[in-house]
């Protein structure tokens, strides 16, 4: 893409998403998350309607008397992206590809980051570790960001997202709070996931198309898989074709939310005809 082209679209999407993230995202995000990284300070001793699991035992057993540990807030957070960018997610059947919608929710994540005083960072993920840009702050680095999600060009077409988390959890040290933002046509992942989950908090945003969910009656069509370059012709005016088609998205989708609430995460699912903006505000009141 040549530079005075790509610039228009970092501008177009900064002023869409930051305009978004200010207006209708600033409290919710904060309530959201903020809280979850929690540093510990001090003991004292136990008063009455203190929290019991707050006792420290140790403390309690050296003086014969209960003490409790003192929590505070950790003043700044660490927000991570997991941005699949696969072959699948350039597919698109009505007005937005999944790209689209994978870029602007990346954006508004990322300007309700900074405008919270926190860090950013990203994985782009494929099969492999497509590139990672470090923890960082500030406008700057969030309009780099943004224009990677535009421009950048993966090396494979594939999926891996348990090698992504593995990447992840090595990686970021201090607890963080992260967004998997994928269609997550993966599998084999959950054990991954549930590590990660236990060291970070984590929230998945799954992005799917109407026609990954049914096929029309449209006759002979040749279907492509983006991510093995596989192509079959098949005939959708089959009925049973069609309901086959349909089923097994439904099962697909069951075994996928089963694996997320086995694993402790939180997650919404969105089609690319769904305003996203609805579905984060979702995600967000199911964690205040």
């Amino acid at each position: 893409m040549e530079t005075s082209e790509l610039l228009k679209k970092v501008r177009k999407i900064e002023i869409k998403t930051k305009g978004l993230s200010q207006h209708i995202f600033a409290g919710e995000y904060h309530s959201a998350f903020k809280g979850r990284g929690m540093t510990f300070s001090e003991v004292r001793e136990y008063q009455y309607g203190d929290d019991v699991r707050s006792i420290d035992w140790n403390v309690t057993a050296r003086f014969g008397h209960p003490y409790i540990k003192i929590f505070e807030e950790e003043r700044e957070m660490t927000v991570m992206l997991l941005i699949d960018v696969s072959g699948s997610r350039d597919f698109g059947s009505v007005s937005q590809t999944k790209k689209d919608i994978f870029t602007e929710m990346a954006a508004v994540l990322a300007f309700s980051t900074i405008h919270n005083n926190d860090k950013i960072g990203v994985i782009f993920f494929s099969d492999k570790i497509e590139k990672f840009i470090p923890p960082q702050k500030g406008r700057k680095h969030v309009l780099h960001i943004i224009r990677e999600l535009i421009d950048f060009k993966p090396e494979s077409n594939k999926t891996n997202i348990a090698g992504a988390l593995q990447y992840f959890t090595n990686i970021i040290k201090k607890r963080s709070t992260a967004f998997i933002i994928s269609d997550f046509m993966d599998s084999g992942f959950e054990r991954d996931l549930k590590i990660a989950n236990r060291k970070h908090d984590i929230a998945a945003l799954q992005v799917y198309d109407i026609r990954e969910t049914e096929l029309p009656d449209v006759g002979l069509i040749k279907l492509k898989d983006a991510e093995s370059g596989e192509r079959i012709w098949i005939d959708t005016s089959d009925k049973r074709l069609r309901t086959a088609y349909k089923n097994h998205w439904g099962e697909t989708q069951l075994a996928l939310q089963k694996i997320f609430t086995h694993s402790g995460v939180d997650s919404v699912s969105m089609s690319t005809s769904d305003d996203y903006v609805r579905a984060l505000m979702r995600l967000f009141k199911m964690r205040a």
